[in-house]
């Protein structure tokens, strides 16, 4: 495969500090003609899960070749092991925490490298910052063309991923709100494909914290100003909304209480 000079970078580290722009550095150091293009640093704070959303949904919009950094570490310093993947035309570089499980999970043909290979690494390695010393310089090297091959020996037992899925009971489908957007809008974990499957031919009723919504809407403005909607996203995830305001705010849950929280879909009695 040949390599892109885009690298992206994703991580729980903010903005606030310099860790993002270390990381830029060491890179640029390496291939001062990269591309550095960011997904997100606001993950939550060790949020693996979160950050292997975040960057399934992103990566297939960039060309073929292009190298994706992901450094949501919370055993950096441990035995967990440093892995660098090929995945459906792309490269990928990060910890071995499941982080990378749903592309791995999409690509019977993935190729999997545990790094042990330190002439890609830093000189001096800190204990408690492997994206700086270990992941960027590795994005860096793959980005001119060095062979995943040439930094270490295959596996093939990567770490899975614990993500919740959507669960039918009782003639209900159960699943969780997993994100809150910048909008305030809260992402589920139920596909649009899920709800298809769910409803057939049946409007839905969805109930989440305090909000009951009878039916999906196609856009945000379908509703007046301060009601609450569903409707399915540009990535095809059910989310519930407010227009023209915060879901976070209306839904009569705390701060730390909506992220996990039960949606419910029940079929209405009466057809669409």
């Amino acid at each position: 495969m040949e390599p892109s000079r885009i690298i992206t970078l994703t991580s729980d580290f903010g903005l606030h500090d310099p860790y993002v722009a270390m990381m830029k550095g060491v890179i640029l150091s390496i291939h001062p003609n990269a591309r550095i293009v960011d997904i997100s640093h606001q993950i939550r704070a060790g949020s693996i899960i979160q950050a292997a959303v975040f960057l399934h949904e992103a990566f297939s919009f960039f060309s073929k070749g292009t190298i994706h950094v992901a450094v949501v570490d919370p055993g950096v310093g441990t035995d967990r092991r440093l892995i660098g993947l090929e995945a459906s035309g792309h490269l990928f570089v990060g910890p071995d925490n499941g982080i990378f499980w749903p592309i791995i999970e999409d690509d019977e043909k993935q190729r999997i490298i545990h790094l042990t290979n330190r002439v890609y690494f830093r000189p001096r390695i800190s204990p408690t910052f492997h994206g700086r010393d270990i992941f960027a310089p590795v994005a860096a090297h793959l980005s001119l063309g060095v062979d995943l091959e040439k930094m270490g020996a295959r596996i093939n037992d990567p770490q899975r991923l614990r993500y919740p899925k959507p669960k039918e009971k009782d003639d209900i489908l159960y699943g969780e709100i997993t994100h809150v957007d910048y909008f305030g809008n809260l992402i589920t974990n139920i596909r649009r494909k899920d709800l298809d499957s769910f409803l057939k031919s049946s409007r839905p009723v969805i109930e989440v914290g305090d909000f009951v919504i009878g039916k999906l809407s196609p856009i945000y403005a379908e509703v007046e100003q301060g009601e609450p909607l569903a409707l399915i996203n540009s990535s095809d995830w059910l989310e519930i909304a407010v227009h023209m305001g915060r879901a976070s705010q209306y839904i009569g849950l705390g701060k730390e209480e909506i992220i996990g929280a039960e949606v419910r879909v029940k079929k209405a009695r009466e057809p669409l």
